[in-house]
């Protein structure tokens, strides 16, 4: 009998719990104005997934504000979060600047898993989206090594930066301009990641900014540990070695990510123009679908 009205007891403070939860605003996870996010609870009685956005706008500009309703409506969690943009590493002389928004991205997300008790979230059940420079940095995350440090003073930064999948529209791919021009020779984006004026500039320096672009290149860390991933794209039907109207955002580099994923083994979802019968229509369908399997 004890047991069972213990039981109960959980059930009852953690079904309380939920329902008391209130979205937060603008909630620090840094001392720099940009590090805040916001938080969007689900309402549920058990432990919820995570839907982990990260804005675009080229690491130099955009905002968090998102609109949660359709994975809230389903049992997820939402956090949206700010970072500091290049020119804000450029201030701090943080090297290369690119490091400042990417960094920040695995910091907010030891900073959700840290409050993973207190906001009822399944702090392994976390899927990171998001649309350009934000679809990047959530590839990044996906795939690059464990940035955790067990023996750290602070408890953040014990916390784990593996994600359980991501899905992502038009992303970039790769911080490496021979790569990048052989895919697609009128490519110009992503000098400002090393604190360059084009990619000409980069090119010269490539031997140079290797370590760098390997770092920082999600393409570089694909392994067969990787997560799901999901990749949507908009633009012309993908043909590598054309030039698309806009290459920043094109689906070549979904394509050439894909080959990389399949290599390794990683379970890959590919939808661009062209694609016959995609499986799921948007990043949103897929990550409530995996999310809550």
């Amino acid at each position: 009998m004890k047991r069972i009205l213990l039981t109960l007891a959980l059930l009852l403070t953690s079904q309380l719990q939920a329902e008391e939860l209130k979205q937060q605003l603008n909630l620090p996870y840094g001392d720099h104005p940009r590090q805040v996010l916001d938080f969007y609870p689900a309402k549920s009685d058990k432990p919820t997934p995570v839907v982990f956005y990260i804005h675009g706008g080229g690491w130099r500009g955009g905002d968090k504000k998102t609109n949660p309703k359709a994975f809230l409506n389903k049992g997820i969690s939402v956090v949206a979060i700010n970072y500091r943009y290049v020119q804000n590493g450029v201030e701090q002389n943080v090297e290369p600047p690119v490091k400042a928004p990417l960094s920040d991205a695995a910091r907010a997300l030891q900073f959700v898993r840290s409050k993973a008790a207190e906001w009822n979230l399944d702090k392994e059940r976390i899927g990171a989206t998001g649309g350009s420079a934000g679809a990047c940095s959530s590839l990044w995350l996906a795939f690059h090594d464990d940035l955790a440090d067990p023996k750290s003073d602070d408890p953040i930064a014990r916390e784990s930066t593996r994600l359980y999948c991501a899905a992502v529209n038009g992303a970039q791919v790769s911080l490496d301009p021979k790569e990048l021009r052989q895919w697609m020779p009128n490519y110009k984006y992503g000098a400002h990641a090393f604190g360059l004026p084009n990619l000409e500039s980069v090119i010269e320096n490539r031997e140079s900014l290797m370590p760098w672009i390997k770092e920082y290149s999600p393409i570089e860390s694909v392994s067969k540990d990787d997560p799901p991933i999901a990749l949507f794209y908009g633009g012309e039907v993908p043909v590598v070695g054309a030039s698309p109207k806009d290459p920043t955002h094109s689906g070549i580099m979904g394509v050439k990510l894909a080959e990389r994923l399949k290599e390794a083994n990683v379970d890959v979802v590919l939808v661009t123009p062209g694609t016959e019968k995609p499986q799921y229509k948007n990043s949103t369908e897929y990550l409530i679908d995996r999310l809550t399997k």
